[in-house]
This record gives structure tokens, C-alpha cells and sequence, in this order.
């Protein structure tokens, strides 16, 4: 998929500036703990307007994290409205940084690049190597809700280096899931998992798949255990060159 052009995140209710000259460290509202975020690109384009009464949805897409359906999204709306509870779900940026931290993602800790136009969403995430900042992946995220106090809810990524492409989004599956995809690169070992928004870890792992050339196909089997959520994410990584994670790629299905 083409990632869309860079553009400032406009809406955080954790709203923080950031030196057009350099990445800035600065507290995560969902973990406390520090992350850095790359300067806004020098020619950000105008940000929507969102208006009280504007409503947002999935659209056909799959909800893997934060929240679960809808109904969920406007529970939160309550407490926010009621006495400003977890504030980082407003901003695009600070749920992507999460949604790795959930996955167990380890050194993915900034924000590479942004695009937002209204209720869409895309967040570049990364590490910093020795020569650099590297991107890992593109987290897609839509605003789910009504106002503009729509919370941020992520939906897939946008692979290019490193895709999932088996099962297809959305399809249904039960233990073990026949997945695949392809990857550019030589002598790559990827890792898969199945995660679900209610459990800690991860519910079924594969590793590791030997991957490699330009490019590369790649399948495995990998079994689960304990899903009760309807929806479950699958996740496939590949790193060790320079930072223990430096490309991942996720799908969203529902479970059988």
C-alpha cells in the first residue's frame, strides 16, 4: 500500500510541542514511560475541522486495539467526559506507540511519520538504530465514535517490506491459522504470533520461519489456545540486524 503524504497530527488531548529541529523525548499518557517523537515534517498540510456532531466508524475494517466495538469506544467517551480518563486514546500517535507496547514489541518507541485526514489515520513506528531511525511499520488507525472526542482505535498496517497476506483481513479461523505473505530481504527469521485485546500475552507463537530474497514468500501453521474474543490479531516480526524488531506487519480475523 502507498503511505499517504506526511501531515501533523492535529487533536491530542495530551497535546504536546515538539522543536522543528529534533526528536523530543516526552512521557507516553498510556504507560508513563518515555517516548520520542520525530519533528513534524516542514510543510505539514491544514488539519481537519472535527465538529461535535461527527460520527465515526469502522467501515467494514477490523477492531484490534484499544477497544472491541463501538459501544466500547462511547463507554470511554463517558469517562473521558466525566473526569478526563486515559486522555492518550485522542491521540493517533500515542495509541499506535501502545498498541506495539501491547503486541510486545520490544524498542519500537517512536513515532517516524504521520498522515491524518479526519477520522483516518497513519502512524509510521520505530526504533533507532546505529545509522538512524528506522521504521518498523504503518499502523492504520479510523476514529470510533461520535464528536470530536472520537477515540482512536487501530485497524491493520500498511505492509510494503513485510506483509501478511494469509489468512485474508476479516476472514474467519480456528486453531492452527495457515499464515503467509512475503518479505523482501535475505536471510530473515520471522516470528509469528495470535494475540487477543483481553489476554496479556500472546495466545499461540511460531518461531522462527526462514525467510529471504526480493522478494521472498513465507508460510507457517500456528496454533492458539484460549481465544474468546471475536476478534484476534495476528502479528509477524523479523529483526536482529540492527534492533531486535525492525519490520513487523499485523492482520486482523475473527475467530471461529
Amino acid at each position: 500500500m502507498v503511505v499517504l503524504a506526511l501531515a501533523a497530527l492535529a487533536v491530542s488531548a495530551c497535546a504536546r510541542s515538539a522543536s522543528p529541529a529534533g526528536a523530543v523525548a516526552s512521557p507516553s499518557a498510556a504507560t508513563g514511560t518515555a517516548v520520542v517523537r520525530s519533528p513534524a515534517p516542514s510543510a505539514p498540510s491544514a488539519a481537519p475541522s472535527l465538529t461535535a456532531g461527527t460520527s465515526y466508524g469502522l467501515g467494514g475494517h477490523q477492531p484490534l486495539w484499544p477497544f472491541g466495538s463501538a459501544d466500547e469506544a462511547r463507554a470511554w467517551q463517558g469517562t473521558y467526559r466525566a473526569g478526563g480518563h486515559q486522555p492518550w486514546h485522542l491521540s493517533a500517535e500515542d495509541t499506535a506507540l501502545a498498541f506495539t507496547r501491547f503486541l510486545g514489541l520490544k524498542g519500537i518507541d517512536r513515532v517516524t511519520r504521520r498522515a491524518v485526514a479526519g477520522g483516518d489515520a497513519r502512524v509510521g513506528v520505530g526504533y533507532r538504530g546505529p545509522e538512524g531511525t528506522g521504521t518498523a511499520a504503518v499502523i492504520h488507525l479510523v476514529r470510533l465514535g461520535v464528536g470530536a472526542d472520537a477515540p482512536w482505535e487501530v485497524v491493520g498496517t500498511d505492509d510494503k517490506e513485510l506483509s501478511l497476506t494469509i489468512p485474508a483481513y476479516g476472514a474467519t479461523v480456528t486453531s492452527p491459522i495457515a499464515v503467509g505473505g512475503s518479505i523482501t530481504g535475505v536471510d530473515e527469521s520471522l516470528r509469528v504470533a495470535v494475540h487477543q485485546r483481553s489476554s496479556g500475552s500472546a495466545i499461540g507463537v511460531f518461531c522462527c520461519v526462514p525467510a529471504g530474497g526480493t522478494p521472498g514468500r513465507w508460510s507457517a501453521k500456528v496454533p492458539f489456545q484460549g481465544a474468546h474474543d471475536p476478534v484476534l490479531t495476528i502479528v509477524v516480526t523479523t529483526g536482529g540486524h540492527v534492533a531486535e524488531v525492525e519490520r513487523f506487519a499485523v492482520t486482523g480475523v475473527r475467530k471461529g
